[in-house]
């Protein structure tokens, strides 16, 4: 079976992530233990709160995420997407992982509309990839994000519009990304987990 490694840096909704992605089809363990992590097939690196302190709480792990990225499959979700990017701008500037070239951004005031961009919201296919394959132009997943991610067309799988458009997929080589939760996002999001294992 399809061994997954959800990596627990101290941040994150790790038992809903677990439960989504063992009802995908993949044997699941959580694990902070970069040697453990270097077992699994794929990494999701779920993640909530503040881009700068999961860079900082990732530390000793990171080193040993970018080795395994180079010929693993890595999923980011949420937070875990917006540290694959150069650069979050949230509490000063920041240095991210550097897998997917782009920055993390603030939500500017728009009347009329509140942030953190909370609920369901659809996605516009921007470039073809396994991650989406079975998955509907204008499909609606779940988003709880106050910063979003700004990268080149080239790496962006989705776009959805929220105040600006935004890159709510991304990718790079074996570094994928959503900003939205696949976990919580119903039949969408479970097919899309489906679709990550399926590569593994």
């Amino acid at each position: 079976m399809t061994q997954v490694a959800i990596l627990d840096y101290g941040l994150g909704n790790l038992r809903s992530v677990k439960k989504g992605v063992e009802k995908a089809g993949a044997s699941v363990f959580i694990t902070s233990d970069v040697e453990e992590m270097a077992t699994a097939d794929g990494v999701v690196l779920p993640g909530v709160g503040a881009f700068s302190e999961g860079m900082e709480k990732l530390n000793e792990m990171k080193k040993a995420l970018m080795n395994y990225v180079e010929s693993s499959p890595v999923l980011g979700i949420c937070l875990g997407m917006q540290m694959l990017l150069d650069v979050g701008e949230e509490y000063g500037i920041h240095e991210g992982l550097g897998l997917v070239p782009g920055r993390v951004k603030q939500f500017p005031e728009r009347p009329g509309y509140k942030i953190p961009h909370m609920g369901w919201n659809t996605l516009k296919i921007v470039n073809d990839d396994p991650l989406f394959e079975g998955i509907p132009d204008n499909s609606y997943v779940y988003f709880v994000h106050s910063y979003y991610a700004e990268t080149e067309e080239r790496y962006t799988l989705t776009s959805t519009d929220y105040i600006c458009e935004f890159s709510s997929s991304i990718r790079n080589k074996n570094a994928w990304g959503t900003q939205f939760h696949p976990e919580k996002s119903g039949e969408t999001g479970l097919k899309i987990l489906e679709n990550f294992i399926g590569m593994l």
